[in-house]
């Protein structure tokens, strides 16, 4: 009984992270393990992730994160404000770092400014719609996130053209993001920052240090330094300088990525499946985007069905908004789950929660697609 206990315990704890192997193998059944594996994973997104985990946990452990949230804190008292701030930079943040690389910097934040009032169902929708406003800020841009960048360049889509297009679903995002803060957050709580502790500001030191390994990871995002340069920069500095902030990454995580790039991967070699898509897509690109995308995440859903039209634009729209929906349908996603998980005990309130908003932001969206088209 006491073993059952526990593997329950931990079944909760990393859900995600046991379904994702589970599927991973069995696909493997379907299409036996060989060289093309390899080519599965996106060892530039892990490396990216690891080293900005790394980098966030540096932070952590020299209060910064403390300090700024006691500085906020002391500027905004209300819970709905610090929500809505919150949603907004995350919003904004994506169109120039990307859904996840957002995510992975401000998520840790929110816990810790979000502590303070003790309100553990409103900082459950505040982080859902931080991971919903991170992934829709970053579709008006090419470099917001990955599958923007591959199609923006693999249809050479116009800059303009490419605002153009996605700059209606980008205002209407911006538009239900605010209301939804603001009617999840009908009775408002304050702070009393009279009773806050006083924080210490973080040396200066390693807050340099840590801050230029940081715009390093940036750097690498917009690729103008390889992956592989600041994965060995970052990994060392680190270790040099606190060797126990390895610790505070979220190596679940990284192999819950690892999961699914296999089953993804996987899923594009079965026939029935690659056929199936082949049918469905002449009928709609964009509604075959969004459909694919709940069960392969939007960004191999971007590359497969590339392979099958020349309707760019339909494309790009179905895949943005694919990323709505399940907590695949953006890996980034995942980011925001497996943190939330890791400090609170109620991950299934948090998928239920996250699955009824985003399947609202969907439908909500579409309506708009059909408006426009």
């Amino acid at each position: 009984m006491e073993l059952k206990n526990k593997l329950i315990e931990i079944f909760k704890k990393d859900s995600v992270l046991i379904i994702s192997g589970v599927l991973a193998l069995v696909s493997c059944i379907f299409v036996k393990p060989d060289m093309d594996y390899i080519g599965y994973i996106n060892f530039r997104v892990l490396a990216i992730l690891f080293s900005l985990m790394l980098v966030v946990s540096a932070y952590i452990r020299i209060g910064t994160f403390d300090f700024f949230t006691n500085k906020l804190l002391g500027k905004i008292h209300s819970e709905k404000n610090i929500s809505l701030f919150l949603v907004v930079l995350s919003f904004f943040m994506s169109m120039l770092l990307t859904n996840d690389v957002t995510l992975v910097t401000l998520v840790p934040f929110a816990l810790n400014v979000l502590k303070a009032f003790k309100d553990r169902r409103r900082t459950m929708f505040t982080l859902i719609l931080m991971t919903v406003s991170a992934n829709l800020g970053s579709m008006l841009t090419p470099i917001g996130n990955p599958q923007n960048l591959y199609l923006y360049t693999e249809y050479h889509i116009a800059l303009t053209d490419f605002i153009k297009l996605m700059l209606p679903y980008s205002a209407a995002s911006l538009i239900l993001l605010v209301v939804s803060v603001i009617l999840l957050n009908k009775t408002d709580k304050t702070v009393d920052t009279a009773v806050t502790e006083e924080v210490s500001s973080p040396k200066r030191v390693p807050l340099i240090v840590y801050t230029i390994l940081f715009v390093l990871c940036l750097l690498t995002v917009s690729n103008i330094i390889s992956f592989t340069v600041m994965l060995a920069v970052v990994a060392l500095v680190v270790l040099i300088f606190d060797r126990k902030a390895y610790k505070g990454i979220d190596y679940g995580l990284l192999l819950t990525f690892v999961f699914f790039f296999v089953l993804i991967g996987n899923l594009g070699r079965i026939d029935v499946i690659h056929d199936t898509l082949s049918r469905v897509i002449e009928k709609n690109v964009t509604l075959t985007a969004i459909l694919s995308s709940q069960v392969i995440s939007n960004v191999p859903s971007a590359m497969l069905l590339s392979a099958f039209t020349k309707n760019g634009s339909s494309l790009l729209v179905g895949t943005n908004l694919g990323g709505l929906g399940t907590l695949i349908a953006s890996m980034a996603s995942l980011i925001t789950y497996k943190f939330y998980n890791k400090v609170k005990s109620e991950g299934e309130h948090y998928l239920l929660a996250f699955t009824v908003i985003n399947i609202i932001f969907l439908l909500l969206l579409l309506v708009l697609y059909l408006v426009l088209s």
